[in-house]
């Protein structure tokens, strides 16, 4: 596995933040300045790539596809693949992107400006489409296996997880690379700031993302990648490769409602469908990583679905995304990548900034500060735009 978030650029720094309750999020006033009622966002660190990638494919390669590089780069080295092994092997790429929004709109200056299609240059266009990280990352890595992006709003890096692990199991494939990727220019979520989804608690940052919490008021955007190299169990063990985890279950559903309406009914189908497709019962989840955004409805819809599911069961909950902010498309897989981290050092990160319960939050088994305990079976929850919803059941593995 990679990662590329505001919690840090490697597993090590991303396990100290996780364990320490550390946020990522700080005041932009550039946001402020270009226009947005909230300047709050998750800071990620731009990868320098002069050097590493030749100058020709870096001008195809959007934000987003750069920091999906960073984090597929690591995963393949801790997975012991070389560059040699995937030009004499097939492997798959899938990943997760939703938008690409800062090449569109450059490109759209400068034929409002220019007025001719020649001076845009050739870059843009594999910017500027969705499939932007796929194309770039199958170019670069030289992957020949299946190939395409997922775009299903905030759920999709979970369904990239989720549709890598059916290829799988299919026996479509023996290796997929998989993740997520965001960009985090201010340019990507203006629209999102105009529907008053973000929380405008500005004066203090890092206390803003507040899942679960009664005085939580709205999200905030965040960004970078996470990247995990699925692989069939035979197949890895032939080839020595050091075990992390297996994806036992997915489960999926769509709310059929309102285009921005969040449904219990939607999640409690997406989890119990994931446990049942993983054989495994309520009372065998050690760890559940919620979708939880910090906003009013979409959190109380979640709170209900886990109440129903787990109240008098021992399953810890909490949304790394007090730490985070919402990583969007890539927080499905970031957030598997941050499970699985607390899964190999026996510990669960905490639901920071969760100081009052409302009255659906009140009975969850919230794990509000960091607790050291062994974490074998994980429920990871991911909720979309469009009634889209995921889940992922993953086990640990003893080899």
């Amino acid at each position: 596995m990679g990662i590329w978030s505001c919690l840090g650029t490697d597993i090590e720094t991303v396990k100290d933040s996780l364990y320490h309750g550390k946020s990522g999020i700080i005041l932009d006033n550039d946001r402020l300045m270009y226009g947005y009622q909230s300047g709050l966002t998750g800071v990620v660190e731009k990868p320098a790539l002069k050097g590493v990638i030749d100058r020709r494919l870096r001008m195809g390669m959007s934000e987003e596809a750069e920091y999906a590089y960073m984090a597929s780069k690591q995963a393949f080295e801790m997975a012991g693949i070389s560059q040699d092994y995937l030009n004499e092997n097939e492997c798959g790429v899938i990943f997760g992107n939703d938008s690409s929004a800062k090449p569109v709109i450059e490109a759209a200056k400068i034929m409002e400006e220019k007025h001719d299609t020649q001076l845009m240059g050739s870059g843009y266009i594999f910017q500027s489409m969705n499939s932007t990280v796929n194309m770039n990352l199958s170019t670069i890595f030289h992957l020949r296996g299946v190939n395409f992006t997922v775009s299903s709003a905030c759920a999709s890096g979970s369904h990239s997880i989720g549709l890598g692990y059916m290829m799988i199991k299919q026996g479509l494939q023996d290796m997929v690379l998989v993740g997520g990727a965001q960009e985090t220019n201010y340019y990507s979520m203006a629209s999102f700031d105009a529907l008053n989804a973000f929380s405008k608690r500005m004066d203090e940052p890092t206390k803003a993302s507040r899942p679960f919490d009664r005085d939580r008021d709205g999200l905030i955007p965040s960004g970078g990648a996470a990247a995990l190299v699925l692989e069939d169990y035979e197949h890895a063990i032939k080839r020595g490769a050091k075990i992390l985890g297996e994806v036992v279950g997915y489960g999926f559903s769509s709310n059929g409602g309102g285009i921005s309406q969040p449904s219990d009914v939607g999640c409690e189908i997406a989890m119990s469908r994931a446990m049942k497709d993983a054989n495994v019962t309520v009372d065998d989840i050690d760890y559940i990583n919620a979708h939880a955004t910090s906003t009013h409805q979409g959190d109380m819809f979640e709170a209900i679905a886990l109440d129903r599911l787990f109240r008098g069961h021992r399953a810890l909950i909490s949304s790394t995304k007090g730490m985070t902010g919402h990583e969007c498309w890539m927080a499905g897989a970031s957030e598997a990548v941050y499970s699985l981290i607390m899964m190999h050092n026996n510990f669960v990160a905490p639901n920071i900034n969760f100081e009052n319960p409302d009255e659906y939050s009140e009975h969850l088994n919230l794990a509000t500060k960091t607790v050291d305990t062994e974490v074998k079976t994980i429920l990871s929850n991911s909720f979309g735009f469009g009634g889209t919803n995921s889940a992922l059941v993953i086990k640990g593995i003893q080899v």
